[in-house]
This record gives C-alpha cells, structure tokens and sequence, in this order.
C-alpha cells in the first residue's frame, strides 16, 4: 500500500470522492473544519476552510460539491484565493443538540442520502437518523431512524440494494435495504454482524462487481464482501483507524482511504494516523453519481 500524502494527516480525514472531470480526489477532515483536493496530475493539495463541520460530500452536478454539514444539506463551491463559498440548501431539524451529519453519498439516480449523529459517541445515544435529499422534495423526513453512528453507505450497481452500517460499539453491524425507484427505502436485513471480524465498520464502497468494501476502523484493515455477504479478502492499512474508502483514478482501479489521527498515537499512529493512503486492489469502481439538482 502507498502513502498518497506524505506530509499531510487530517483529525477526521473523512468521504473520499473522485472527480473524473477535474481528475482530482476531494475529502473532508471533520473536526479540522477543512475541504480537501488532490489533483492527480500534479500531485497537489489545495485546502479551504469550512465554518461548520463537514462530514460528508458527493459531487455537484453544476459544479462543487453536496455537503452534510452540522445545521443542514449546503452546496460548497471553491472559489479563487483560497474562498469557499457555502449555500444552504435545506436545514436538518435534529432531535436534540450536539448533532451533526456523518456519512453520506449519491446513490445512483443522483439522489443524496446522508445521516445524523451525536458527537459525542460516548453517549450512545441512537437519535441518528438517516436523510434523501434531492431537488424535488427537497431533504425528506428520517428514512431510517434509531442510529448511534451512522456510517457504511453504498449502492449495488443497479441501485436496488442500499448498504447501511452503524459503526458504534455497541451495534457494529452492516445492513442491506431495498431502494426503489420513488427514494423509499424497504426493511433493513443483517448483511454482516462486525462484531465477529476485527474492526468497527466505517465508510464503504461498492465496485464494479457489486462487492461491498468496508473501513475496519481500529483494527487497520478494510474488507471487501461478496453481495451474499461472504468475506472475500482483507487489506491492511498501516494505521490502526481507516475511515473511509471510495475508487478512483483515471481507471477508477485504485483504493483511496482516509484515516483518524488517535488522541493518544501509538505505534504507526504516530507518523501515519490521519494519513490517506491508495492502493491498487485488482478491481475497478463505479463512478460516483453526481448529486441532480434538476
């Protein structure tokens, strides 16, 4: 595995997504309040700063990006000089304060399903919900409700199958939801119970032979599993938090996966936690689906 950023480490490195047009991987850090660009061309990061905590992003399809943020759904586009500019697009009423958006992406007709959460995990406490928003209806009512920490959203090829984890200590669970076309979603069903393979399941992809891949956040892996919910393979990640993962590149066939610096490093922590990395695992992703805004 190659160390995309050698001198870069995020708090919350967060929602890798690749940009085919720009050929540039954007991602957030949460807690550091930053957006993130790395141009595969030149080998450059460019960073804006963000007033709220940015959690999760997609592509725009007029240009920028979706944003879940703290107070709501917000178009962010980079502007010149180092600007970020912010639109509200639809306000999130949380059922209680300390929340914010966690993990989001477009599923494939472009519509944006994001989720909340409590900061303060220690609280565990299951107000997190999870959202669609998309230009007609603007951002719906709870669509699935009773979550700790959100996480692990991803779409089968032909976006009928909504994949859905709850990275909590107390749940560590990943489930499978039918999607349909109207934005509705089915009844959840265990797809994998985390809790008997090492680590909690963080952010997620799906590639182009509908298997799943999962960030194994504490246990420095990422797993790949087959649609029927078998355990293909497992990576090793040289930093014991992974977040998230996502393909790109101009074949869409490399891994990229952020990373959380721990509040107290140990070990590879130390030098790498919070680092990106990138690898080529021997299959190609899905270009991620810009979020419609018409």
């Amino acid at each position: 595995m190659d160390l995309l950023l050698s001198d870069h480490r995020d708090q919350v490195g967060e929602s890798p997504v690749w940009s085919p047009a720009e050929q540039a991987l954007y991602w957030v850090d949460i807690e550091g309040r930053k957006l993130h660009r790395w141009t595969y061309a030149d080998q450059q990061v460019q960073s804006w700063d963000t007033e709220e905590r940015p959690a999760c992003i997609a592509l725009h399809a007029t240009g920028g990006l979706i944003a879940g943020m703290e107070t709501g759904v917000f178009h962010l586009q980079p502007q010149p000089g180092g600007l970020l500019s912010a639109t509200l697009l639809a306000g999130v009423d949380h059922p209680q304060p300390g929340m914010r958006f966690n993990d989001g992406r477009c599923d494939r007709l472009g519509r944006f399903w994001a989720g909340t959460m409590v900061r303060d995990m220690s609280l565990a406490q299951a107000a997190g919900s999870l959202y669609r928003m998309d230009a007609q209806r603007g951002l719906s009512a709870p669509q699935v409700q009773g979550l700790v920490t959100q996480n692990g959203l991803g779409f089968s090829p032909d976006g009928t199958t909504m994949y859905l984890s709850d990275s909590h200590p107390s749940v560590q669970q990943i489930w499978q939801l039918p999607l349909h076309d109207d934005g509705s979603v089915g009844q959840r069903s265990l797809f994998v119970d985390m809790r008997d393979l090492p680590g909690r399941p963080d952010g997620g992809a799906v590639d182009a032979d509908g298997c799943y891949w999962i960030c194994g956040n504490d246990a420095g892996v990422v797993h790949r599993f087959t649609p029927d919910g078998r355990l293909d393979r497992s990576i090793d990640v040289p930093t014991s938090k992974p977040s998230m993962c996502s393909f790109g590149g101009p074949g869409l066939d490399v891994l990229f996966i952020t990373s959380i610096r721990p509040g107290q490093p140990n070990g590879d922590d130390v030098a790498l936690g919070g680092a990106i990395f990138a690898t080529r695992p021997g299959v190609a992703g899905l270009p991620e689906t810009s979020y419609r805004s018409a």
